[in-house]
């Protein structure tokens, strides 16, 4: 996506999920940032989580991130043809 990301994580019961944004963050906007020759604050200081109670909600998840290109209009009518989610990985 190219103004927001997506990740569905399992997290080791000692950490925390704030740490875990922190660096998935921090490591992207730097390398991003490298990338398009710039310096400046690259994400949102905010972030949204939930937390997955069952296997039905796991899978809604699933499904919900991997349309997500596609309700964007970022590829076709199917979710495997975005090459950058876990349906195109799957689909090849």
């Amino acid at each position: 996506m190219p103004n927001h990301t997506h990740s569905l994580l399992l997290r080791f019961e000692d950490k925390h999920i704030e740490d875990i944004v922190d660096a998935h963050k921090g490591y992207t906007a730097h390398k991003a940032n490298e990338y398009l020759n710039r310096s400046r604050q690259f994400w949102m200081e905010d972030y949204f989580d939930r937390f997955i109670r069952n296997e039905e909600h796991y899978w809604n998840t699933v499904r919900y991130i991997e349309n997500n290109p596609v309700k964007a209009r970022l590829c076709s009518k199917e979710p495997g043809d975005w090459p950058f989610s876990s349906a195109w990985f799957r689909k090849h």
